[in-house]
């Protein structure tokens, strides 16, 4: 019988055997890839469950992408909060940060809750665009209309910096369209760092191959270079980051 002959479940157990494999020979994923349940739905393969945070997160899902048979990807996992939060919670600290952005100040800031959408802030005579802010188990959700791929990162970056954020669906669209590049990548790790208060981004170097960065430079802390890998994982586009920084000293 030929592959193409076989009943879908053998293929799809072929396919989920492969998949577990490669989590599970990957280091950093020896803590979370026995957590990850795979099934599928409509022939996507379907990832659940919970990991450390946002970086195995992509990292397990680049894993499985990468598999040749993997056609599509069902994303339903979620990170452990840095601290658990309600939902309320959650959401005003995300809506407080858009609203205390510079870069956001010409946006509509709006809030979701359940069918309700509420103004925040809703600049006079502005076509700027605006941001919707929804959570659901812990989840937020992105969405509205942004003038730029800057503006989009910017606010997934925020939201993920919420200690409770378990996941960032960022749904919002750019208007005018953009095509993305490493140049815009990079632009915006480094955003990324030198708006963190943690992070000395004086000297880091910055490099990105496709959607892969690579960090480098001196540091003065541990924390401080794991702090500075997070917040490259959690650019929207960027699938891996290399953490080629030094402490100093």
């Amino acid at each position: 019988m030929s592959n193409s002959e076989e009943p879908s479940q053998v293929v799809d157990a072929r396919v989920a055997a492969s998949v577990r494999e490669a989590l599970g020979a990957e280091p950093c994923l020896e803590a979370d890839a026995a957590s990850i349940v795979l099934a599928f739905e409509a022939g996507a393969l379907v990832m659940e469950g919970v990991v450390a945070d946002v970086s195995a997160k992509k990292l397990a899902l680049e894993i499985a992408a990468a598999v040749p048979e993997v056609s599509g990807i069902v994303d339903r996992l979620r990170t452990r909060p840095a601290r658990e939060m309600e939902d309320d919670e959650i959401r005003r600290l995300v809506v407080d940060a858009m609203l205390q952005e510079p870069a956001f100040g010409d946006l509509a800031i709006r809030e979701r809750v359940g069918a309700r959408c509420d103004a925040v802030r809703e600049p006079p005579a502005t076509r700027a665009g605006a941001i919707e802010v929804a959570v659901t188990d812990g989840v937020v959700h992105l969405d509205g209309q942004v003038p730029g791929l800057d503006y989009k990162r910017l606010a997934g970056l925020l939201a993920w910096w919420v200690p409770g954020s378990r996941d960032v669906i960022n749904g919002m669209a750019v208007d005018p369209e953009e095509e993305d590049n490493e140049g815009a990548i990079a632009d915006a790790v480094r955003t990324a760092l030198e708006k963190d208060p943690f992070v000395d981004a004086g000297q880091i170097r910055i490099d990105v191959v496709d959607a892969g960065v690579t960090l480098h430079g001196y540091v003065r802390s541990p924390e401080e270079r794991d702090m500075a890998e997070f917040d490259g994982w959690c650019i929207f586009a960027v699938d891996r980051v290399v953490n080629r920084i030094e402490v100093a000293g």
